[in-house]
């Protein structure tokens, strides 16, 4: 058996997960993957970080070879053979190939990223989706980015469809379904520290291990 455990996190925009899950990394002293993600499977590929930046958690099925001399670095990986090289689909198996390497490796977090799907053979997995309303959501991101309601509102909505799409794609299941994952929570009933602490309690009996203090 695989001596690792894992925690892949899904999420809505806004909702707090980046936090929560660098609070639950910090308690468990354990490495949090999110756009770190980018720079492995760059490294690993030899493709520049901005192809997969690109392509991050968005469902587009057309190749990205025209880009192919500019930002190919001069590293030449195994994936350079395939027909589609830069295509999302080729990314998506690349950065796969790099989630399931660290999972091997080490306990860790995944944020995002379909790594509930990559990782569903994983026999120490556990599967959370936060969510949050829709109202606080929106104030997070507005004060994050310094910008007004009505366009966190609008960033909101878009990005929320671009996870859906490409979790659905890649998956064949349902962005958010509650079914497909251990957890379901709504981050703004308990904020971001006791959230965490909800989930620090379920992980210690889930693996039987004790709870992080």
């Amino acid at each position: 058996m695989n001596p690792h455990f894992v925690i892949n996190i899904g999420r809505e925009f806004g909702c707090g997960a980046k936090q929560i899950g660098e609070i639950i990394a910090q308690r468990l002293g354990i490495a949090l993957y999110d756009k770190e993600l980018i720079n492995l499977a760059a490294i690993e590929s030899g493709y520049a970080p901005e192809l997969f930046e690109h392509a991050d958690e968005k469902e587009r099925k057309g190749s990205l070879s025209a880009f192919i001399g500019y930002f190919r670095t001069p590293i030449s990986g195994g994936y350079y053979g395939t027909s589609n090289p830069l295509s999302n689909d080729n990314l998506f198996k690349i950065q796969s190939d790099v989630i399931r390497r660290v999972a091997n490796e080490e306990s860790c977090i995944f944020i995002g990223r379909c790594a509930d799907y990559i990782l569903r053979d994983h026999p120490q997995a556990i599967n959370i989706f936060f969510t949050a309303d829709a109202e606080e959501r929106i104030a997070r991101i507005a004060s994050r980015n310094g910008c007004t309601k009505e366009e966190a509102a609008c960033c909101l909505k878009r990005t929320d469809a671009e996870r859906a799409r490409y979790y659905n794609y890649y998956t064949g299941g349902n962005w958010g379904d509650a079914a497909q994952y251990d957890l379901t929570i709504n981050t703004s009933r308990l904020g971001d520290e006791a959230t965490a602490e909800l989930v620090l309690t379920y992980i210690a009996q889930r693996l039987k291990t004790p709870a992080a203090r």
